[in-house]
C-alpha cells in the first residue's frame, strides 16, 4: 500500500496540474481579455514538488535495500522524469506553455508505470563508481531524447495544423516554430553528447564490468545505430540545414533505436517472454 501511495501522489499532482493548465489557460483564452502566462510561479512551485515526490517513488523503487533494482518501468519513468526535470529547467527561461499538454500526461502516466512493471533485475555492479557514472550519463541522454522526441512530435502536430490554416486552441499557446525548432536542436545536440559519453564509457569500462572488451549484443547495435542517426542528423543541419519535416522523422527514428538499445529489450524480457501466452 505504501509503495502504491509513492507513485499515486506524484501522478495526482501531474494529473492536478494538467487540469489547472487546461482550465487557467486553455478555457481562459476563450474570454478576450484573459490571457495569461500558463507557467506561473504556482505552477511551478506544484510541478517541482511533482518532480520531488515523482523522484523519492523512483528512489524507493531502484533502492529497496542494499541493491539496486532497474526494470522496464523503472527505467521509462527515471527517463520521462529526467525529461520534465529539464522542462521545469526550461521553462525558467523560454515560455513552453503549449508543452504542458504533452509533458504533464507523460509525468503522470510514467509515474505509475513501475506498479504495472515494478521488475526484478538486479544490477550486479551497482557498487562500481565507473558503472555508476555510466549509469547516470545514459539516463541523462536517454532523457533528453525522450523530451526531443515528445518536443518533435508535437511540432509535426503543428506544423500540419499552421499548414492546414486550422490552429487549435490547445496549441496557440506553443512558442513559434522556429523557436521550437530551435530548442529541439539544442536539446539533440545536449543528449547526442551524453550518448557519446555514454557509448565512450561502455566501451572503456566494458573489459573491467563485464570481462571482455566489448559486448556486441542487441543494446549495443541499437545505441550505435540510434548514434549515427542523431550524428547524422546534426551533421545534415549543419551542413545542408536540414529542418522541418526531414529533421522530426530523423529525430523520431534516432528515439525509437534508442528506446530499443534498453527499454524495448527490458519490456520483451519482463513482459512479453514472461508471459503465459
Amino acid at each position: 500500500m505504501r509503495t502504491i501511495l509513492l507513485h499515486l501522489l506524484p501522478a495526482s499532482l501531474y494529473a492536478g496540474i494538467g487540469v489547472l493548465f487546461w482550465r487557467q489557460c486553455m478555457l481562459g483564452r476563450a474570454t478576450p481579455g484573459t490571457r495569461r502566462e500558463c507557467m506561473s510561479g504556482r505552477e511551478r512551485g506544484l510541478l517541482l514538488l511533482a518532480l520531488l515526490a515523482h523522484g523519492f517513488a523512483l528512489h524507493v523503487g531502484i533502492f529497496p535495500g542494499n541493491e539496486m533494482r532497474f526494470g522496464f518501468g523503472v527505467a521509462l519513468s527515471l527517463m520521462v522524469w529526467l525529461a520534465v526535470c529539464f522542462y521545469w529547467v526550461e521553462t525558467l527561461y523560454t515560455r513552453l506553455d503549449g508543452l504542458h499538454a504533452v509533458v504533464m500526461p507523460a509525468g503522470a502516466v510514467a509515474s505509475l508505470v513501475p506498479l504495472v512493471f515494478p521488475g526484478e533485475h538486479v544490477l550486479t555492479n551497482a557498487a562500481s563508481p565507473a558503472f555508476r557514472a555510466h549509469f547516470v550519463v545514459a539516463m541523462l541522454a536517454y532523457s533528453l531524447f525522450t523530451l526531443a522526441a515528445l518536443h518533435a512530435m508535437l511540432m509535426a502536430v503543428a506544423g500540419r495544423q499552421l499548414h492546414n490554416a486550422r490552429f487549435s486552441r490547445l496549441l496557440s499557446g506553443l512558442p513559434p516554430l522556429l523557436t521550437m525548432e530551435a530548442l529541439l536542436f539544442r536539446l539533440i545536440s545536449i543528449a547526442f553528447v551524453l550518448l557519446t559519453l555514454t557509448l565512450a564509457s561502455g566501451v572503456l569500462f566494458s573489459e573491467s564490468l563485464f570481462g571482455q572488451a566489448l559486448r556486441v549484443d542487441h543494446k549495443t547495435i541499437f545505441a550505435f545505430i540510434s548514434w549515427l542517426l542523431f550524428g547524422s542528423l546534426l551533421v545534415g543541419r549543419r551542413l545542408w540545414g536540414w529542418r522541418g519535416r526531414i529533421a522530426l522523422r530523423w529525430t523520431l527514428a534516432g528515439f525509437v533505436a534508442l528506446m530499443l538499445a534498453y527499454v524495448g529489450s527490458r519490456f520483451v524480457i519482463e513482459v512479453v517472454l514472461k508471459s503465459p501466452y
